[in-house]
């Protein structure tokens, strides 16, 4: 048995801008032509001297990118060549020349993750394997703040959105980060860092018009309150065209989303920073048969941040998030009766963090952590959890110390430790190693523990959630548990070429598996039968063939082990945790064209996907696709682009049971208007 589709809806209950129905192809047409209008005027006016250049991308040399600050490895800030795990960074200048729209369109940048998309509007992604229906592997941040949710410990893609312009970089780690994250933090990391409102002053605004991205528009605005207090405010609108099926018929699920927001940064004192930050938003998913999806919320967010003398800092994050969900349940021979289910869920989140010197070779991390949430579920017929309305309290505390070994060598040693209402106490420890052993060559291994703990799918799932259940979560269900061994190298040969390469080896435990009440049979309910392993190889390299033109490519395979226990049961023949490709790779070219022109490609392949269909194998079949894009600055402030996405097919997919109701991804092309002011 396949799980139950949990999918988010949309829009709270306030009206949203009217979505228009007239059709991709005019729209574009419509901006072109006004572009070919306006333009001439624009450029006038700025040849006058009336607007000032704000605005200069600029492309960073590959020693500068090796030189990049991250902080999700160690939370403090620490050169990308210096960082001993499998990271890569998508920058902000890497997500403008892709022609990203989402979020998980910039991810694609990212050679350590699976994105698929299930079509117009969802997403399954994913680190070192597991990018199931309801993957549940992968934390996500967004400035500090948790995304995934514990309802399934996963991610509503389609519920995470920005204006991209003011997004600064994207770390994506692949392989545990559990010692310093906790929880969920299996096989990957992903955070998504934006910009001071220091660093996005005056005015941005953005127009896109095509095919499945009918219509995006968004505005930005940053000034100055006083001295040293920095702030913006933004609102961005789309509206996306329903994906296709098989046979090229529209799937129905056309749909749109608003978001606004804010954020304030202040330089208190020179050592001492404070932020506020806030957004809120709201969906409305169409979905055949006439039912729509709902889903909305918001998010506020405050830190301070103070660096002492000894170069020590310390930091205070709080934050609040409140999400609304509501689907369609439909009627079914176990619940004859259609329904909706509704999720309303507020997380409460304080984080303190402490980074000091210990002597010379000491450097050391602690921190502890406390989130309060209170979810309150309003069960449809065919489905819902008891109990429907829970508290939940999370405690955390961590320690790392790194120590200095000499001649370029590093031990890190470090541990997570929480306690959760379900499973207690869960431990996270992981012992890495680096050596630099020249300044611009790196080898790093690692062995980390990391737990994925229940969700409440897992443990209070109710189908139907009245009457007899026939599909039950279980309140003994426990944490699933990996140890993983990883080694890396990362180098920059010379003043031309990157290299990055880590293998990994993962050894899962205690994983999810479907199986039947002893004595009753019925309901089915989740157990912990799966045991298994994964291991694999990743490989990314940036080749800079001319000063303006650069290549990037990078290549995964993944091979997987899960089995059911010796004696254990599995009603899915252990096929219901994976659905992912063997191998992928992936190549972009960046050129810089004379006038202010740039041409950007990326190719991709994607071996075939293996689903559970019921307990039996159902296939995606490997796909090429290619993006490109052209881009011209007339102005500093302007920027005209023609973007073209999935130009190899009509339609392909990328996930999904074979069927004809599967939902395919069509090719599409729109274009682009960016003015600063």
């Amino acid at each position: 048995m396949s799980r139950p589709s949990l999918r988010p809806s949309r829009r709270p209950s306030f009206p949203l801008l009217p979505s228009r129905k007239t059709g991709g192809v005019p729209r574009l047409v419509t901006v072109l032509g006004l572009l070919a209008v306006t333009l001439p005027a624009v450029h006038a006016q700025i040849s006058d001297g009336t607007v000032a250049a704000v605005t200069e991308y600029k492309k960073l040399s590959l020693q500068e990118l090796m030189n990049l600050e991250v902080t999700s490895v160690s939370r403090r800030p620490e050169k990308l060549a210096e960082s001993a795990s499998a990271i890569q960074v998508i920058t902000g200048d890497d997500i403008r020349r892709s022609g990203a729209t989402s979020i998980p369109e910039a991810l694609r940048l990212a050679d350590n993750l699976n994105v698929a998309q299930k079509g117009s509007q969802g997403w399954a992604i994913s680190a070192r394997g597991f990018n199931t229906e309801l993957s549940n592997k992968l934390l996500v941040l967004m400035d500090g703040r948790t995304l995934y949710s514990p309802l399934f410990s996963g991610v509503f893609w389609d519920a995470q959105d920005y204006v991209l312009e003011d997004i600064d970089r994207i770390e994506v780690i692949s392989g545990p980060g559990g010692a310093l994250w906790g929880a969920n933090a299996v096989n990957g990391v992903i955070n998504i860092t934006t910009k001071s409102s220091k660093d996005t002053q005056g005015l941005s605004t953005e127009v896109v018009a095509g095919t499945a991205l009918e219509d995006l528009a968004s505005v930005r605005y940053g000034g100055t309150l006083a001295p040293n207090l920095y702030y913006r405010v933004y609102a961005k609108y789309f509206d996306r065209d329903a994906g296709v099926l098989p046979n090229g018929s529209s799937a129905s699920t056309d749909w749109n989303m608003w978001r606004t927001g804010f954020r304030i940064d202040a330089e208190s004192a020179p050592q001492t920073t404070l932020t506020l930050q806030g957004d809120v938003y709201g969906n409305d998913e169409n979905r055949p048969g006439g039912e729509d999806n709902r889903l909305g919320g918001g998010n506020l967010l405050g830190r301070w941040t103070h660096t002492l003398e000894n170069d020590s800092e310390m930091s205070l994050q709080l934050y609040y998030d409140r999400t609304h969900v509501s689907q369609p349940v439909p009627a079914s021979i176990f619940s004859p009766i259609a329904g909706r289910l509704t999720d309303d869920l507020d997380t409460y989140d304080l984080d303190f963090q402490h980074r000091l010197f210990l002597g010379d070779s000491n450097q050391v991390v602690w921190g502890l952590g406390y989130r309060f949430t209170h979810d309150d579920a309003g069960n449809a017929p065919g489905l819902g959890f008891q109990p429907a309305e829970l508290n939940q309290s999370l405690y955390s505390a961590f320690l790392q110390d790194e120590i200095k070994l000499g001649h370029g060598a590093v031990l890190i040693l470090g541990t997570k430790v929480e306690h959760n209402d379900y499973t207690g106490v869960e431990v996270e420890p992981s012992t890495r190693l680096q050596w630099n052993f020249t300044p611009s060559q790196m080898v790093w291994g690692a062995v980390s523990r990391a737990v994925r703990m229940p969700s409440r799918v897992d443990h209070d799932l109710r189908r139907p959630s009245t009457g007899f259940t026939i599909f039950s979560g279980n309140s003994d269900f426990e944490s699933e548990t990996v140890i993983a061994y990883e080694l890396g190298y990362r180098a920059q040969l010379s003043s031309k070429l990157i290299v990055s390469v880590s293998a990994f080896y993962n050894r899962y435990d205690d994983v999810r598996s479907l199986g039947l009440t002893p004595v009753t049979v019925l309901p089915l309910v989740f157990q912990n039968n799966l045991e298994g392993e994964t291991h694999g190889v990743e490989l990314t390299t940036t080749y800079e063939v001319t000063q303006s033109w650069r290549l990037h490519g990078g290549y995964t395979l993944l091979l997987e082990n899960l089995h059911v226990k010796p004696g254990q049961l599995d009603i899915n023949n252990a096929l219901n945790e994976t659905a992912d490709p063997k191998n992928q790779f992936s190549i972009r070219s960046s050129l810089d064209l004379p006038h202010r022109i740039e041409f950007d490609t990326a190719l991709r392949w994607v071996d075939a996907l293996h689903e559970n269909n019921s307990g039996t194998i159902a296939k995606v079949p490997p796909y090429f696709e290619l993006d490109v894009r052209l881009a011209w600055h007339p102005t500093d402030q302007l920027e005209l682009s023609l973007v073209g996405q999935n130009l190899l097919h009509d339609h392909h997919p990328e996930y999904g049971i074979p069927g004809p109701a599967r939902e395919e991804v069509a090719r599409s092309v729109y274009a682009k208007v960016t003015w600063h002011y």
